[in-house]
């Protein structure tokens, strides 16, 4: 019977994998400090507590055991790569998508902003100049992934976004979530919401690297982004998930540079697009969502209603949240008071432009080709 080695294993994406791993017929460990669990994990798999992010203990703890498979999808990628050369004979590794250039600082391009779609073959932040600015974290994850492949050359390698779904620790679905608990009528959406940010429902984003397992010559030394097929506007992502719990927000449309209470929303500090295509996975190997993200999405709110983050605890705090009803309502009011003037002028100048493709459009007595009322 094949082995495989997981390291991580009981995150959101970790249980589907081991799952997924066992009805290939592998006989599947997994490495991790046993801090969490996981009961989706059936009692047939074996558990090896040790720390990942320290070498020597997971090293002391693996002994002088060899794999068919290993997966690392947590830890210190770079030390635990080094660590199994030689004693797997396939690996397959989880990295992040900031490695790409533009991801955390959006103006490091011309025009500024990452490429809708960015793909694997896009630049990232290591291929840049010596004087280029660049966060270490960002910089690490980059230079990990060549480390992979000098230490395992036939290695493969996924580039995981935002992950969504039960399990997933600090949910950012759970912004939404929260304010609809708190029976909250209206929301501030920077720019009316019109934000791409890519995302991969934890069953999808574990489907794509079961992909790789079942393809190891295609999947041979290359790198794949994980996400969902199409990617929810930020507005759409938030009239899902209120959808799901039976609830109508009153959608506030404030400019990027006046939204401020609400720019967290868009997830990093700019209201530029992050999308991360998985075409390539689509194409060479055969991926295709397992789950849509409305159904992902609807499923994650669900779940958070039953299993709501504390208030003010640490995963709450990390999605940088302050919950601020107060600043929200005053905000609100003022942009609210300031648009009077504008709307007026607005409709004033209005064009009375057309689209003559929709199915509102009247062209029974056009006698030509505008679509300019005046």
């Amino acid at each position: 019977m094949a082995t495989a080695l997981v390291v991580g294993g009981t995150g959101p994406t970790g249980p589907h994998i081991v799952n997924g791993l066992l009805e290939r017929g592998y006989q599947v460990a997994i490495l991790h400090t046993g801090a969490h669990e996981s009961d989706e994990i059936p009692e047939s798999v074996e558990h090896i507590h040790t720390n990942p992010f320290d070498v020597t203990e997971t090293a002391a703890a693996l002994g002088d055991r060899e794999f068919d498979l290993g997966i690392v999808m947590y830890g210190r990628l770079r030390e635990l790569a080094e660590l199994l050369q030689g004693r797997v004979n396939r690996f397959v590794s989880v990295g992040g998508v900031p490695a790409y250039t533009g991801w955390g600082d959006a103006d490091a391009l011309w025009p500024a902003g990452m490429r809708v779609p960015t793909r694997e073959w896009s630049r990232l932040v290591i291929n840049e100049g010596p004087d280029f600015a660049v966060n270490r974290k960002v910089a690490n994850i980059a230079l990990t992934e060549v480390a992979v492949f000098d230490l395992h050359p036939t290695a493969s390698h996924l580039r995981y976004p935002w992950i969504y779904g039960p399990g997933q620790v600090a949910s950012l679905e759970w912004s939404i979530v929260r304010r609809v608990l708190d029976g909250r009528k209206s929301l501030i959406l920077p720019d009316g919401g019109m934000t791409l940010q890519s995302r991969a429902y934890a069953i999808n984003a574990a489907h794509l690297l079961l992909t790789i397992v079942d393809s190891p010559e295609v999947a041979s030394g290359e790198i794949y982004n994980a996400s969902d097929e199409w990617t929810p506007t930020l507005l759409q992502w938030v009239e899902i998930i209120a959808s799901a719990l039976d609830h109508e927000f009153e959608i506030i449309s404030v400019p990027w540079e006046y939204a401020t209470l609400a720019q967290r929303l868009t997830v990093r500090g700019t209201p530029h697009h992050r999308v991360t295509s998985c075409e390539k996975a689509m194409f060479d190997l055969g991926y295709r969502d397992l789950v849509d993200p409305i159904e992902g999405l609807s499923v994650t709110a669900k779940h958070l209603v039953d299993h709501p983050l504390e208030a003010g605890g640490s995963a709450e705090r990390s999605l940088s949240d302050l919950f601020n009803y107060e600043g929200e309502d005053l905000l609100a009011s003022a942009w609210k008071s300031a648009m009077v003037n504008v709307s007026e002028v607005a409709a004033s100048v209005d064009s009375g432009l057309k689209d003559r493709y929709s199915s509102k459009f009247d062209d029974s007595d056009r006698t030509e080709w505008t679509t300019i009322r005046k």
